[in-house]
């Protein structure tokens, strides 16, 4: 039996914020862009890796969600206490001047960790926590 990453999801306040980021600063793809009962779906991958999608959806993607979870939920969100994603790069170093350069909120430099990788992170627009790994040689 074989399990493969197919789709993980991140939660977005403002879409085109978010594309501007991801599209603009970190040069990933968009695959989709779909809009549905007031909401809105963006799907952008890595050029290298077709196979796994990262969807931008709203803080909450419920049309029958309360107003009182949505508000939670957009909190939440506000204070960067939902989890990002750690992305895995060849050069942690470069993708740092060049998510820098773009205007990404710098939460790391890059450092060596302990537990092997060179990383570094930066919140998006909405305030996900972004990590970049390299991995180093033992």
């Amino acid at each position: 039996m074989d399990i493969q990453l197919s789709q993980c999801f991140i939660a977005v306040e403002d879409h085109d914020q978010a594309l501007a980021f991801y599209r603009d600063a970190l040069g990933l793809e968009v695959r989709d862009d779909v809009e549905f009962e007031g909401m809105r779906w963006v799907t952008v991958g890595s050029p290298s890796q077709p196979e796994v999608d990262i969807v931008l959806e709203p803080p909450l993607a419920d049309p029958n969600a309360s107003p009182a979870d949505r508000k939670a939920m957009a909190e939440l969100l506000a204070k960067g206490m939902l989890r990002g994603i750690i992305f895995r790069t060849d050069d942690c170093d470069a993708t740092f001047e060049r998510v820098r350069a773009a205007g990404g909120e710098v939460l790391q430099e890059p450092i060596d960790q302990p537990y092997g990788v060179r990383d570094c992170a930066f919140r998006d627009p909405s305030g996900n926590m972004l990590r970049f790994n390299q991995s180093r040689a033992r």
